[in-house]
This record gives structure tokens, C-alpha cells and sequence, in this order.
């Protein structure tokens, strides 16, 4: 198994209408060096300018970003290719990013790679201390900026580090 921390940035709150603009991808080893970023043009008319400030980008700019179809093609590549056996999707908030990468996986490719299960960072935290108000964010290192490859980073990081303190069985390569 690997496993895949995932960001998304989208332009509103629900796939289809409204449309992931960014994501970003690491897969949780010590390093950190292997990446996946992609910006992706919109797909629908709507969007929302407070939901796509928080990205740092403006409708004009995600208009020029490339194909859809081809970003996740290139991810599916990517997962395939840098997996060790089934490849695990882990997000901060998996209940926002799954319901994008899993539409775009379908909607673009037919099938997504991870399957139909997703992994949330913070209940895995909350369930290793053993607190439902716990919050994991205190373990990253790297500043969350909405730049999904950063944000995705720190959240690979806090994983490391619940993965050390906790002697988590999590095969790492």
C-alpha cells in the first residue's frame, strides 16, 4: 500500500456545479519529494469568487488552465506508476477533496484509481489520542497557504508524525 495525501481547491462547494481548480498530491514517505500538482479549467458556468479567492487565483486565470480530462489522466498515470500495491487517498478533509477527485475520476476517466474509499487525517488523529475534540493541524511543519501541493505537505507531515508517536503500522517506502 502507499499512501496518497490529497488537497483540492475548487471555485464553490459540490463537483459539477462548480469546478476543483487545483490539486495537489505526496505520497506520505520521509522525503516528501514525490509530487503531483495540476491546475484544471472549469467545467461549469458557476462559480463562487469568495470559494475561488482562497486559491490566490481569478475566474480569468483558471479559464486558461489545461484540460480536465487530461490532468486527471495524468494523476491516474502518476498513482499507477508511483504506487506501491493499492494506492491509499488521506486528506485533512476528505469529505470536500474525495467528492471532487472522485467525480473528476469518473466523470473524465470512468474509474478512479483509489477505489471507492477515502481516508480523513483528523478522525485518524482523534482516534490514536483517543479525544474527538482533538485536533491534528499543531503537527505540521509546513505553512498551510491553499497551494494544495503545501497543504497537502503539512498534512503528510502530521501524518508522519502520528504515525512515529503512535507506532502506527504504516508500511512506508
Amino acid at each position: 500500500m502507499s499512501y496518497f495525501m490529497v488537497d483540492v481547491e475548487a471555485d464553490g462547494p459540490i463537483p459539477g456545479e462548480y469546478s476543483m481548480i487545483s490539486l495537489g498530491v505526496i505520497i506520505v514517505e520521509p522525503q516528501l519529494d514525490r509530487t503531483f500538482y495540476g491546475q484544471l479549467r472549469p467545467i461549469s458556468e458557476r462559480w463562487q469568487p469568495k470559494a475561488l479567492s482562497v486559491s490566490g487565483f481569478g475566474r480569468d486565470d483558471t479559464l486558461e488552465f489545461d484540460a480536465p480530462e487530461e490532468v486527471m489522466k495524468n494523476l491516474a498515470q502518476w498513482v499507477q506508476r508511483e504506487s506501491l500495491g493499492k494506492p491509499i487517498f488521506i486528506s485533512d478533509n476528505n469529505g470536500f477533496d474525495w467528492q471532487f477527485i472522485n467525480y473528476y475520476f469518473h466523470r473524465f476517466l470512468g474509474s478512479n484509481p483509489f477505489g471507492f474509499s477515502s481516508t480523513n487525517l483528523g478522525s485518524l488523529y482523534k482516534g490514536v489520542v483517543r479525544n474527538l475534540s482533538r485536533n491534528f493541524k499543531h503537527l505540521r511543519v509546513t505553512k498551510h497557504t491553499h497551494h494544495p501541493v503545501d497543504d497537502a505537505r503539512g498534512n503528510a507531515e502530521a501524518l508522519l508524525s502520528i504515525a512515529k508517536k503512535y507506532d502506527l503500522n504504516i508500511r512506508l517506502k
